[in-house]
């Protein structure tokens, strides 16, 4: 059997996206969905990889498709709350990328959630998977944890 993992704290990220909860955030248990944690994971990717200039939603020839994603929760984050996503990179490959975001409640120091997204990045015209952009391997710099180092 398998050790369950800690909760990361905020010093394990490296950037940080505050994602305010929405009243239909809540299921009937009364806190967020656990679909929606999933929301908050691609919202942090995806908009870091627009405000860096690399994505372009409706025109980058190269786009990252989810390949394979994980969420392991801690807590529960009900409405209304502040989610704050960090952001790191686990893993870099020739033509793949493994964001790990950990959700924080508030001003919690403690990961509610930590997972991950494999993005494959393809050509958008034939879908096929195409060597890491040099532009994408610039703008992800900075999401590099120095020590992080991540087991595969």
């Amino acid at each position: 059997m398998t050790e369950r993992a800690s909760p990361h704290c905020r010093a394990d990220y490296a950037h940080f996206r505050a994602i305010t909860t929405r009243w239909m955030d809540n299921d009937a248990y009364c806190h967020v969905n656990n679909a929606v944690y999933y929301s908050f994971f691609d919202t942090a990717v995806c908009q870091y990889l627009i405000e860096t200039g690399f994505l372009n939603v409706r025109q980058s020839q190269v786009i990252g498709l989810v390949a394979e994603t994980k969420c392991r929760y801690f807590k529960e984050i009900a409405y209304p709350s502040i989610v704050h996503a960090g952001l790191r990179i686990g893993r870099q490959g020739r033509t793949s990328i493994t964001y790990e975001i950990g959700l924080f409640r508030d001003d919690e120091d403690e990961a509610c959630a930590q997972g991950y997204f494999v993005h494959v990045y393809v050509d958008r015209a034939s879908n096929r998977p195409v060597p890491l952009p040099e532009r994408l391997k610039s703008v992800i710099v900075p999401l590099h944890v120095r020590g992080h180092t991540v087991a595969a």
